[in-house]
């Protein structure tokens, strides 16, 4: 690693401290972007490394992607602000296809995928029909169908439950190609917006094979599903850390007039992000300060919180070979 990426506190670096009860491993940052040049950026929702070693950072709020070279100089735009095509307009999804980079935004309330080469050049993209309600809110951000956007390898996979299933799997051409999972009962059948609210989430290929789907608000779940679609198991997000959230879920939601003038429920998450590491490991990151690991067979083998300058609550993951975890806010990467 290159010796500008090391903070000050490398100093314990890769160290995986016991805390209470010996359940909980406190990871301690090992690198991660300078200071002056994660303070560019006004939100960085995404910090991936590419295939030639440098990084780059989708900053949600500056409308903006950034090459940021691995030789310590300045990050440099790659992809700009605009409603026009080759530019993004109210970002909300970031996914990394090989040496590609796919945006999901929302010019005029329509949520458009685009894909970029790592030099910048958009190289397609297409416009989803109709307007998805944003499902989640999710502090100053709501967010719809496209943000939950992931990379298959051959196809792009999203979150769309109006459609009728969990998972929806399209084209890189945005064709829909099938739809995967079924809807998990809520009690708020008879509220439609409510009840597929509660059954959005973030849908993930696993490397190994197959496919997770977490969910992104209600009681804490995820799913695991073969190649084809079939379901696997089921799993309950469980943990001392999360006994609170859990018993302080609502019963009611009020409502809200979205941008597209419909009155919607406020649906808060209970999962902040999930990733699928290497090996098949499911990482979820929850609205309190932990993320929980699982293995292959949904079995809970790790609880894990991250520090830095202070403790990291991350909102993206991205896994740099086998034992380098990218993280953001804080653009930090740690040793797993």
């Amino acid at each position: 690693m290159k010796p500008w990426l090391l903070p000050a506190l490398a100093g314990l670096a890769g160290l995986a401290v016991t805390l209470h009860a010996a359940e909980v491993e406190r990871l301690r940052a090992t690198g991660g972007l300078p200071a002056e040049h994660v303070g560019l950026f006004r939100e960085p929702a995404a910090f991936e490394r590419l295939p030639d070693g440098d990084f780059v950072v989708f900053d949600r709020a500056g409308h903006t992607v950034y090459r940021v070279p691995a030789n310590g100089e300045a990050p440099a735009p790659l992809v700009n602000i605009g409603p026009e095509s080759g530019h993004i307009i109210g970002p909300s999804g970031f996914a990394q296809a090989e040496s590609q980079l796919i945006v999901a935004d929302g010019p005029g309330g329509r949520e458009r995928v685009q894909m970029f080469g790592a030099n910048g050049t958009r190289l397609n993209g297409f416009t989803l029909p109709g307007i998805a309600p944003p499902r989640i809110t999710f502090g100053t951000l709501t967010l719809s169908g496209v943000s939950s956007i992931d990379w298959t390898g051959r196809t792009l996979l999203m979150s769309r439950p109006e459609l009728g299933g969990l998972i929806a799997e399209l084209s890189p051409g945005g064709r829909p190609i099938r739809t995967m999972g079924r809807f998990r009962p809520t009690g708020h059948e008879d509220d439609p917006d409510l009840h597929l609210s509660l059954n959005s989430g973030l849908p993930l290929a696993d490397p190994t094979g197959g496919y997770y789907f977490v969910f992104h608000a209600g009681v804490p779940m995820f799913r695991k599903y073969d190649d084809n679609g079939q379901l696997l198991f089921e799993r309950h997000i469980e943990g001392p850390e999360l006994d609170a959230t859990i018993q302080n879920l609502p019963t009611d939601w009020p409502e809200r007039t979205g941008a597209i003038g419909l009155a919607l429920p406020v649906v808060l998450p209970t999962v902040r992000t999930a990733a699928v590491d290497p090996e098949g490991r499911l990482w979820v990151s929850l609205v309190v300060p932990y993320t929980y690991v699982y293995d292959q067979g949904g079995n809970k083998v790790r609880t894990v919180r991250f520090e830095a300058a202070g403790v990291v609550t991350p909102n993206s993951f991205f896994f740099d070979g086998g034992h380098h975890l990218l993280v953001t806010p804080g653009c930090y990467i740690f040793t797993i």
